[in-house]
């Protein structure tokens, strides 16, 4: 069942389908703005990923570093022979390089090589505190940032299509992995730079994107035949 507005107001948790171009913090905002309700997200995704955000309210709002910890799976497509700033299409790709010599036995063991515990490097273009700053701050001012290599766990790299220069991929993974990174890493290990140009969250421990809801769903449930602009 889905939970009602007094429900909302006292506490519920509710699963969101982030639209493509929307920062979590947009989706998150027009939840509070619509209902009133106090609510904060669990891990948030990058403005170009769609898929499922958990969303806690009310007095559930203390129990977001629960859900925080839970692992995570995405489903995505790798675009090789290039690389970008940011790792995504944020930014523009450069340094294009062949690609179409690569073959499926080095695909399938690139995947393998960033399967189990790994060392990852987030990238620069993120979030991540540096100096007391966030590092995508650092980054557009053209500041030279050194990231730190921090473990992670990827449980499955899944190439699930090849179709060069795109590879499609399903990623399942600890708290903390940047799929933007491990598409990096990906085009290096190949030799041809990789960026992350598609990428979908579809699970989050067993809450999964098919049963979320976009912010404009959520908006016909709670408030039917209000037709104002999100």
């Amino acid at each position: 069942m889905l939970p009602t507005l007094q429900e909302l107001k006292e506490g519920a948790v509710i699963l969101i389908d982030k639209p493509y171009k929307w920062t979590s913090f947009d989706a998150l905002r027009k939840i509070k703005i619509m209902t009133k309700a106090k609510i904060g997200h669990c891990g948030t995704l990058d403005p170009l990923a769609t898929g499922l955000l958990i969303c806690c309210t009310g007095e559930l709002t203390k129990n977001i570093s629960d859900y925080q910890r839970l692992p995570k799976e995405y489903t995505g497509i790798i675009h090789l022979g290039a690389t970008t700033p940011t790792y995504d299409l944020e930014s523009e790709p450069e340094d294009p390089r062949p690609y179409e010599h690569i073959t499926k036995e080095e695909i399938m063991a690139a995947a393998a090589k960033y399967t189990g515990d790994i060392m990852q490097t987030p990238p620069i273009h993120s979030a991540i505190k540096k100096d007391g700053k966030r590092a995508y701050e650092l980054a557009r001012k053209g500041k030279d940032i050194v990231m730190d290599a921090r473990p992670v766990t990827v449980g499955e790299f899944e190439v699930t299509a090849i179709n060069l220069p795109e590879v499609h991929f399903r990623v399942t993974c600890s708290t903390g992995t940047y799929i933007r990174s491990l598409a990096h890493d990906f085009g290096q290990t190949l030799g041809c730079g990789g960026y992350l140009q598609e990428l979908r969250r579809t699970l989050i421990g067993n809450f999964k994107a098919d049963d979320a809801l976009t912010p404009k769903q959520w908006q016909e449930y709670w408030f039917p035949g209000d037709t104002t602009p999100l």
